[in-house]
């Protein structure tokens, strides 16, 4: 079938694996694969125009420097945002830890007053949440004595709007997931952000998993902060983004301190850099920003709503196929409204590493384990499950090749005939 991200220009999905069988690549909720086109844009920068980016007068640092620029202008509309709204940090983790610990120096008087947090103040999570945007609010919880508080999951996985009430006039931060990198439910965004709004609490949207799959714009989301990683968006590892409305991202205090972000420094005290700049601390990924910026080039010609209506089409497919295997329940929900495209699984008497490595066998590979989000499996009472996850480069032919291969797994193990 024809995809909406040519195979061709990925080579790695030209590749064969497990002697000789085609590469069934469902692995892209953990990372993607890269198109040429990225890969080359990459290496252009470190073959020709490798400079340091806004320390130098000559002109590759001019062409380096323009080049990262542009980048950030590119990322910026990708995902509805200006490009002063953008600070680059290595992915989603650093960037949710730079908000969580700006944060507890903004509560220990370090500036930014409408940051402060303290006793008797509560910071709210969903149970929903991979562990980088949980465990940073654990450890702001602990650095100011706030209350750590979650909104609880419904019986297939999605947010349960009902416990909303933990979210009170001591809330001082909601954060919480766009897409469950688990269950692939895509959360009730306006719900979340206007019970927040009512007590005048931050918003924070994990978002790496919706921003390489779906059209985003955090203007009109109207969170306040978001994050998303490039290696998920077809991009660098090595490289991500954080979003912050301007107005607060010009109040919180740094997190990383050092070269690149000061104003003035003398021996007894130093003054930053407006933002993104005061957030960018050291030299940068550049080229991997500068590959990130030819992603979003790429994802943009072939335009987001088309992305994501193949990758609904390749998970109807799935879990229309997954819930005739017997053996097999999925983990999350079974219909694809508000649903992305990450559909997790466990096999009935078959731990998920052996799944995995039975599907590995036969060219398939998934991801397994725990994902990075014990709690989410903790409330299905499983400690890891498999997950098949989709990009815009697989085919109806590849879910069908999976499907196939997970029907095999409990009859290798003897556990049902083939």
């Amino acid at each position: 079938m024809d995809t909406p991200a040519p195979r061709e220009d990925f080579p790695i999905l030209q590749r064969t694996v497990a002697d000789g069988k085609p590469l069934v690549y469902l692995d892209s909720g953990a990372t993607s694969q890269k198109p040429q086109v990225v890969i080359d844009a990459v290496n252009r920068a470190e073959l020709y125009s490798n400079g340091a980016v806004k320390r130098g007068s000559h002109q590759l640092a001019a062409e380096a420097t323009v080049a990262y620029e542009e980048a950030r202008e590119k990322v910026a509309r990708f995902v509805g945002a200006d490009p002063d709204e953008i600070a680059w940090t290595k992915n989603s983790t650093e960037a949710l830890n730079l908000v969580a610990y700006s944060i507890g120096n903004a509560s220990l008087g370090r500036g930014g007053e409408r940051f402060r947090v303290g006793p008797g103040d509560n910071l709210v999570v969903t149970q929903a949440e991979h562990h980088s945007n949980l465990v940073p609010w654990q450890e702001l919880a602990l650095r100011t004595s706030a209350q750590l508080r979650w909104i609880s999951l419904t019986e297939d996985g999605r947010l349960d709007l009902d416990t909303l009430g933990v979210i009170d006039a001591r809330t001082k931060v909601v954060a919480f997931t766009h897409v469950s990198n688990v269950t692939g439910a895509i959360s009730p965004v306006a719900d979340v952000v206007a019970a927040a709004r009512a007590v005048g609490a931050l918003v924070v949207l994990d978002a790496c998993q919706s921003v390489p799959h779906m059209s985003v714009n955090f203007h009109d989301l109207d969170v306040d902060f978001a994050c998303f990683s490039g290696h998920k968006m077809m991009g660098p590892t090595g490289i991500g983004g954080l979003y912050g409305k301007r107005e607060l991202l010009a109040e919180l205090p740094p997190f990383l301190f050092g070269g690149s972000m000061v104003a003035v420094v003398e021996m007894d005290k130093t003054t930053y850099l407006p933002a993104p700049a005061k957030f960018e601390a050291g030299s940068q990924p550049v080229a991997q920003a500068i590959g990130l910026g030819a992603a979003v080039d790429y994802l943009s010609a072939i335009g987001m709503d088309k992305i994501a209506a193949h990758e609904h089409a390749l998970t109807v497919r799935a879990l229309e196929g997954i819930v005739k295997i017997p053996g097999v329940r999925v983990i999350g929900p079974t219909t694809t409204f508000d649903r992305g495209g990450a559909v997790a699984f466990a096999v009935d008497g078959v731990h998920p590493h052996d799944v995995g490595q039975v599907l590995d066998s036969l060219g398939v590979e998934v991801r397994v384990g725990h994902h990075c989000a014990q709690p989410v499996h903790r409330h299905f009472g499983v400690d890891s499950s498999s997950r098949a996850s989709f990009a815009a480069y697989n085919t109806e032919e590849e879910v069908d090749a999976f499907l196939a291969a997970l029907a095999k797994v409990r009859p290798f193990f003897g556990l049902e005939d083939e």
